[in-house]
């Protein structure tokens, strides 16, 4: 599977592509909101082979994407889709980017590209995301393409010794379609 966008190429994961990935899981910047304190090689390629082994799901449930740059660019992030366990009309989005990258639109735009796959290519009707509240950076992203904030749930993560309020977001496809794109 790959999606192109005017800037960004999102194909399937390699098992080449743990080196990029731990290039940027291991910057603070990005350790940030997730309970990692740092990340090894290891990490890096069990992460990466758990996306390589989803490829072969029949039915596929889940669709996560390896992100970069146009032309002969880095891989730069990471963005996906994953249908719910019990429904195959609602889905989750997520997406991650190298804080070399932050700043840039680069998130909006593959998380819309993946959006649109969603919607259009495995028909989900609702696609739902999260993020921890204090990444105001993620939470632009979410808006940006179109989701609607659904609530705070207070300590809803713990780690790294305190506890993280996060934040739900949703879109159905009908707001999807009728955005302007």
């Amino acid at each position: 599977m790959r999606l192109e966008t005017p800037r960004l190429v999102l194909r399937e994961y390699a098992e080449g592509d743990s080196p990029a990935v731990l290039a940027y899981q291991r910057d603070a910047r990005y350790l940030r909101y997730y309970p990692w304190e740092d990340r090894t090689l290891e990490d890096v390629q069990r992460f990466v082979r758990a996306f390589i082994d989803w490829q072969s799901e029949s039915p596929r449930r889940r669709f996560q994407l390896a992100v970069l740059l146009r032309g002969s660019g880095p891989l730069i992030g990471s963005c996906g889709v994953r249908r719910k366990p019990d429904d195959d009309t609602e889905a989750d989005i997520g997406f991650e980017l190298s804080p070399e990258h932050w700043g840039r639109g680069y998130a909006t735009e593959a998380a819309t590209a993946m959006a649109g796959f969603a919607f259009r290519e495995l028909g989900v009707r609702r696609l739902s995301s999260w993020c921890i509240a204090e990444n105001n950076a993620s939470a632009r992203v979410l808006e940006k393409l179109g989701m609607l904030f659904e609530g705070r749930l207070p300590a809803a993560e713990h780690f790294k010794g305190r506890d993280w309020d996060t934040l739900l977001y949703g879109m159905t496809h009908e707001r999807w379609e009728g955005a302007a794109r």
